[in-house]
């Protein structure tokens, strides 16, 4: 029995209003059983939930009130006319995380494939215009087979209306997207239009071209998942912001992550009571971070110890890991966080680097979320591999995003502050509101070695011990223009401070710059570095 046959059988066969209402019902009930058990079976081998499932997961118990449950496509031809299943293959509407509104829809791969057709897409359009008007986040939970072969180019204007959305809504509400299954072809570009793009393991796939694909045109044969897997997006393209194991871990980390951006960009992030005294001293910091410029550690121990009982959510952990950023609270209130990781090529910046943290500065901006920049950085990545893939225009997105932003701006000079790296990373000379340094900071052009090299070069190559000179030389530099008070005496440091006193300074500096207003001159808009 097909799924018109079925539905007509429920209609017109009472006058009353109570025999309507349980007409309605059963009609509904099927709506939300959707299209067979044995196709939720399936679903459930592959080890994914159903769309309901995960909305279930995703939204406060009992919140979901859906839209257009009832809504089927008017397609005909290569079987559709006699396949009308109700939702068409979306689940849409809106609920609570955390009592506050979010909009969310949810492809069902049991119907169609969760393929994209002309009334799939009109359900999208329609929740997204929702979330725009109403100024609540949008959740789209992906599982879908891309556009609707059958349909035509119906689909793919579908899906125009979608990505013309995405832009829309971009930097007025938060976006994110949960892959959930496989997303291929143009569909790929919604959720790298989105603000956060979240992926499961073994089960999430995403790319242009698919391996058949790949094959055929350059002969290369490789797997789904290791074409564009979640630890693929995770860790070497960028593209996916989280990765994990398993749809309710990662479900659980999308209401954790709601539960600290604001509704939209003209509230600010919610704030929560904290338990952690604001003017707790970190006496670890004086034994995390070695004194000895050369020596690695792992910043993230810094961020633990500053931060509201230890508390952060890491954004793009494997990828790019040079560099950290993280969302966090200080005494209860949400920050940004942008750190340099000595653990890994030194904390230098690279190409990647740059871009990680750049779209992580313009989202904080965008969303009113104070941004603190902790320094240890040597400078950019030399190399003729980087400059030929174009540091310079790629290190330049994160000096414009910093450049542009009028969020509070806090930078700290933990230990080197080098070069270029040191005027990129948020320096005074390009807006922070306040600078601090730790007694530990050497802010300078380049390293003392390297300095010493190019000033005194005459000098060292006509002594009688060159290496004696040099070390003498490294020695006047550092001496003269290195000393952790340097950039202090010149104006260029608000304060040299007590490194376990940097939690309280923190606090007490973004709660002072809580009202600052700033305005940008009038324009369309910038053209950032491409």
């Amino acid at each position: 029995m097909t799924a018109t046959q079925d539905s007509s059988l429920a209609y017109g066969g009472t006058t009353t209003i109570s025999g309507k209402t349980a007409e309605l019902h059963a009609v509904r009930e099927r709506a939300v059983r959707g299209p067979s058990d044995r196709a939720t079976e399936a679903q459930h081998a592959k080890g994914k939930l159903t769309a309901r499932e995960r909305i279930g997961l995703l939204l406060d118990e009992g919140s979901f009130r859906e839209v257009e449950q009832l809504r089927r496509h008017r397609a005909s031809g290569f079987g559709l006319e006699a396949k009308k299943p109700y939702t068409d293959g979306v689940v849409t509407g809106w609920g609570t995380v955390y009592g506050r509104t979010v909009f969310v829809y949810a492809h069902d791969f049991r119907i169609f494939g969760g393929a994209l057709g002309e009334a799939h897409a009109a359900k999208i359009h329609k929740i997204m215009d929702m979330a725009i008007a109403a100024g609540a986040p949008l959740v789209s939970l992906n599982d879908g087979a891309g556009a609707r072969i059958q349909e035509g180019v119906s689909a793919l204007a579908g899906y125009g209306g979608i990505f013309r959305r995405n832009t829309r809504a971009s930097g007025v509400i938060p976006q994110i997207s949960v892959m959930l299954g496989p997303c291929a072809g143009g569909a790929a570009y919604s959720p790298a239009l989105t603000d956060f793009v979240f992926m499961v393991r073994e089960t999430s796939q995403m790319f242009i071209t698919g391996p058949d694909v790949v094959k055929a045109v350059t002969g290369e044969e490789i797997t789904q998942n290791g074409l564009g897997g979640a630890d693929v997006h995770a860790g070497t393209s960028g593209v996916a912001h989280f990765a994990y194991d398993d749809e309710e871990a990662c479900i659980e980390e999308v209401r954790y992550l709601l539960s600290m951006l604001p509704s939209n960009n003209r509230e600010h992030p919610p704030a929560e009571a904290c338990a952690d005294p604001a003017d707790r001293r970190s006496e670890a910091l004086l034994e995390v971070v070695p004194a000895d410029g050369n020596r690695p550690y792992d910043m993230r121990q810094v961020i633990e110890e500053i931060v509201d009982e230890g508390e952060y959510l890491e954004i793009h952990e494997h990828w790019a890991r040079n560099i950290i950023c993280a969302l966090a609270r200080l005494d209860g209130q949400v920050v940004g966080i942008v750190a340099n990781q000595p653990q890994f090529l030194a904390g230098v910046l690279d190409i990647e680097a740059s871009e990680k943290a750049a779209r992580f500065v313009q989202m904080c901006d965008a969303f009113n979320i104070p941004i603190v920049t902790l320094l240890d950085v040597p400078g950019f990545l030399p190399g003729v591999d980087q400059e030929h893939r174009g540091i310079i225009r790629h290190g330049a997105k994160l000096l414009y995003a910093y450049c542009n932003a009028t969020v509070p701006r806090i930078s700290l000079v933990l230990r080197k502050a080098y070069g270029g790296a040191y005027i990129v990373m948020d320096s005074q000379s390009i807006g922070a509101d306040l600078t601090f340094a730790w007694p530990t900071n050497e802010i300078a052009v380049m390293g003392a070695e390297g300095a010493a090299n190019v000033i005194f070069r005459r000098q060292i190559l006509e002594a009688q011990d060159p290496e004696a000179m040099r070390a003498q030389m490294v020695k006047e530099y550092q001496t003269e223009l290195m000393h952790p008070y340097y950039a202090a005496e010149r104006g260029l440091v608000d304060d040299v401070i007590d490194p376990a006193e940097t939690r309280q300074v923190l606090i007490d500096s973004l709660a002072m710059l809580r009202t600052k207003h700033a305005d940008l001159p009038a324009r369309k808009h910038g053209n950032p570095p491409a």
